[in-house]
This record gives structure tokens, sequence and C-alpha cells, in this order.
């Protein structure tokens, strides 16, 4: 079953400093705020870590900034051009790629700020799960705007993080997210994926297969929020008319058949029998006749974090958006 307790073992706090870190960023024209996010990792408490970036073809200075930073510091820093598909398929490109090993992994955006003591706050937890055990940590994020100013912090989810609820939502922002290498083998397994986004995946592919997920209800970075950031913070009301508007026209919808057809396809032994029998409920309340829509809807038993959000995913299932 998944787990967001702690587990009660205690890890000696020399293993964790001497696990490897592979972080792996995605880099797009970044370089107006991205010296700030490298800096933010060079100042971690937690200093073995080696980075893995990946550029789908900046035309500003990005890959000088990455040079420059690469020639002053000791850690490893590998680079690479994309796959120019996107922001998911660049992750995923990282993410999948079988030569890039190390003890745990982090996902890296080019423009947050990381607070120092992250890596290390989400190893401790990390170590606690077995090597055999897909682990995943994410959080919440502190919210910042373009100039850097502190407006607040991303909702604070309470409910247990499992497959009903990876279904319908994602948990935590993938620049939130560290994991093991046993989720590492897992996202190798499930190979190149058409997905919506690389850490609503995770979450899904983590919780599908039983992993232990960690949602960290103390956030460890700043988040920037540009005014074109579609998915973004849903902190606010117009976040939330933004969500609503993109169940309204189909966008939540077209994001769940999308998602659907990738699950069905990973490989069997990747799914529990429980999750692929509420994925197959789940799948059945998106087509069926309203009434048998709500009863397979509420015997796949998904759900989101917060009330406003089951009632949204209520009314999708009445209106066939789901």
């Amino acid at each position: 079953m998944l787990a967001n307790a702690q587990v009660a073992t205690q890890v000696p706090r020399s293993s964790i400093s001497a696990a490897q870190v592979a972080i792996l960023m995605c880099t797009k024209d970044g370089a107006a705020f991205l010296e700030q996010q490298l800096k933010s990792i060079a100042d971690q408490t937690h200093t073995n870590w080696v980075l893995f970036v990946s550029d789908d073809g900046s035309t500003d200075k990005t890959l000088e900034i990455l040079k420059h930073f690469a020639e002053t510091h000791d850690q490893a820093i590998t680079f690479r051009s994309g796959p120019g598909r996107g922001v998911c398929a660049n992750f995923l490109s990282l993410a999948i790629d079988p030569k890039i090993d190390a003890d745990y992994f982090a996902f890296s955006d080019q423009d947050d700020i990381w607070h120092n003591d992250k890596l290390r706050r989400a190893l401790t937890w990390l170590a606690k799960v077995p090597a055999d055990v897909p682990g995943l940590y994410c959080g919440r994020t502190e919210l910042m705007s373009m100039d850097k100013r502190t407006y607040g912090f991303s909702p604070r989810f309470r409910r247990p993080p499992t497959f009903r609820n990876a279904l319908v939502q994602n948990l935590g922002g993938g620049n939130t997210m560290v994991f093991n290498r046993a989720t590492k083998k897992l996202l190798e397994l499930a190979g190149t994926v058409d997905v919506v986004l690389h850490d609503w995946w995770l979450y899904q592919l983590v919780s599908a297969a039983e992993g232990r997920v960690h949602y960290d209800p103390q956030p460890m970075l700043k988040y920037r929020q540009h005014p074109d950031n579609v998915i973004g913070s849903n902190l606010g009301w117009r976040a939330r008319l933004v969500r609503l508007r993109m169940m309204l026209n189909g966008r939540f919808r077209d994001w769940n058949a999308t998602n659907i057809a990738a699950l069905r396809r990973l490989p069997a032994q990747l799914i529990r029998p429980g999750n692929q029998e509420v994925l197959e409920l789940f799948a059945k309340a998106r087509s069926a006749s309203l009434l048998k829509r709500l009863d397979y809807l509420r015997q796949s038993g998904v759900y989101r974090q917060t009330l406003l959000g089951n009632i949204g995913l209520f009314a999708a299932a009445i209106l066939k958006k789901i």
C-alpha cells in the first residue's frame, strides 16, 4: 500500500551524505533567471551531486551561463541537446536514459530558487525507502513573482497520495520531485511515452506500482510564476477558474485520454492488479451513459485533494468531460 508516513528506521546521516544525486535540468532560453537557480544548487548542504542539462535549442546566453558554471565548480556537469518536442519530452529524455545513473535523481527547472537544504531533506526521507521499492518525494512550493518577491504558498494537500488521486490530479510539481533508483528503473521500463506532463506521469507511474510517495508540507523551493504559465500554481480563485475553463472546453478530457492510453501500454508488471481495475473503471466512467458514468466513477474511487476539486470532478463526469 502506498505510504505517506515516515518509516521508523533511522538512516545514518553519513550514508545520506555519501549518496550521489543526479540533477536533471532542462533549459530553453533561460538566461534571465538561470544563474540564480544554479547558485541555489551550488549552495546545497548536500554537496554530492552531478548535473545533467538537456537544452532544447536556446538562442540566448543560456549555454554560456552553463559553461561558466561548469568551469567554476568541481561537480561533474554534462550538456546535451534536447529532443525539441517540449518540456515534458525533454525531461523524460533525461529520466529514461539508462546511461544516467546515481543513487537518487532530482528534476530541476531553470528558473526556480532552491532552499539550501532541499536535497538533504528529500534524501533523509528517501533513504528510509527500501532500495527495491520505488520512492518519490515531492511537496509544496513557495510562490514568487518575477522579481523574487514571495506572495504565498501552493495549497497544502492532506489526502493520501495514491493511484486513485494520481489518475485525476498531479500532487507535486516536477521541480519539487526527487526519486530513487527503483523509480528511475520504472521510468526506463516505461520508455518513451506520449503523456501530458512528466511530473504527473511520474506520480501515476510510482503510485500504479504501489511505490511510496511522500508529499512534504514544508516548501523547499521558490517557484517563479510566469504570466504565460498556463498550469502553474493553483493558488487563488483566478487559477481555479482557469482550471474550470480547461475542464469545460475539453482539455481535461483530452489529458485523461492521453494518460490512460500511456498507462494501458505499460508492461503488465508495472501496474498492480488493484490499480489496473481502478484504471479500467475510470476509463469506463468517461464514456458510459450518465448513470453508469457516475457509478463507474464511484466504484473507481478516484479523488482530488480538495472538496472543490471533487465537486469539479463530479460535474465533469456529469458533463462527460472526464
